[in-house]
């Protein structure tokens, strides 16, 4: 967890604190906070009451000043009005829980704010595809800032804060582990757009980053062992669950027992998920404008606020 120092550009809020500052309620019921959920992610009613309501009244203060800066400066310019949508990079470990923290978010914005057209976007679609990672020789260093498409990826943001009508992104399968070939999602005039992604806060050596076009970071944090033991749990739940269909990319570990899964699952932690949180996507967490940390039992003990 962060330790905050006299000189942190962040203060903490207690959740005590926070959840007094969510003046609304949306009608979600627990089937739908079900569908909502990631596999190992749980979500209780509090947490949407005393964390996500406030953090989706942040966020609406936000995207409201951000309008309104924008259509001041364009008329300053004298520029013709144009909607440019307000992007909001969600960043943390694997199975810490950013799949659905921004299926959340999306969802009570919706809510929230039923005019606005809100969109979801995983930087999963701009992993390079696995005979590309192959013939580099870094299939085991997926999900590491050189296996992604950069390029395109910093194309895309690029096109979509300059209000391009329509944008286009690539499709990931988690259940062929790979690029769907020749399937695109398209993204057409959006209000806001969560760009969710292990590494969507790295900076790297160019001179542009994806950070760059981000009018907030929200980084997902908690400690080491507690992401560890989750992707294991995780890993184990995937053995009995998806692995078992025949097309998918792990169905040669749904035989395996629960010892040989565990040490297949550590051995991938070690070799990869792990050096890529320690060498990649930690050191990101500094960038935020908003971190949420959890406690071994997955859920939101503290926040912590950048200062304005």
């Amino acid at each position: 967890m962060l330790k905050l120092g006299a000189a942190s550009p962040f203060v903490a809020v207690e959740r005590s604190r926070w959840s007094e500052l969510g003046d609304r309620a949306v009608p979600l019921d627990y089937d739908e906070l079900a569908r909502l959920s990631g596999l190992g992610e749980p979500v209780g009613m509090d947490e949407i009451d005393e964390v996500y309501l406030p953090l989706a009244r942040l966020l609406e203060l936000r995207i409201e000043a951000a309008k309104t800066l924008s259509a001041a400066q364009g008329e300053f310019l004298g520029d013709p009005e144009h909607a440019v949508p307000f992007l909001l990079a969600l960043g943390g470990s694997v199975a810490v829980g950013k799949s659905t923290a921004a299926r959340l978010i999306v969802r009570l914005l919706q809510a929230i704010r039923p005019e606005w057209h809100v969109e979801l976007v995983t930087t999963d679609g701009f992993l390079l595809p696995n005979a590309t990672l192959i013939e580099k020789g870094i299939l085991a260093r997926k999900g590491f800032p050189e296996s992604y498409d950069r390029r395109r990826l910093l194309r895309f943001v690029a096109d979509l804060k300059s209000g391009v009508d329509e944008v286009r992104a690539p499709v990931y399968s988690h259940l062929i582990y790979d690029i769907v070939e020749d399937e695109q999602r398209v993204v057409r005039r959006p209000d806001v757009v969560v760009l969710e992604g292990v590494n969507v806060l790295k900076r790297g050596s160019g001179r542009v980053y994806v950070s760059d076009f981000a009018d907030f970071a929200l980084y997902l944090d908690a400690e080491e062992a507690d992401v560890q033991r989750w992707y294991l749990n995780r890993f184990l739940t995937l053995r009995n669950g998806a692995f078992q269909d025949p097309d998918s990319y792990f169905h040669r570990y749904a035989v395996l027992s629960d010892e040989e899964a565990t040490a297949v699952a550590e051995g991938i932690w070690q070799r990869t998920n792990r050096p890529n949180l320690l060498e990649n996507i930690k050191p990101t967490r500094s960038r935020a404008d908003l971190i949420l940390e959890k406690g071994g039992d997955h859920f939101v003990s503290r926040i912590l606020l950048r200062r304005t």
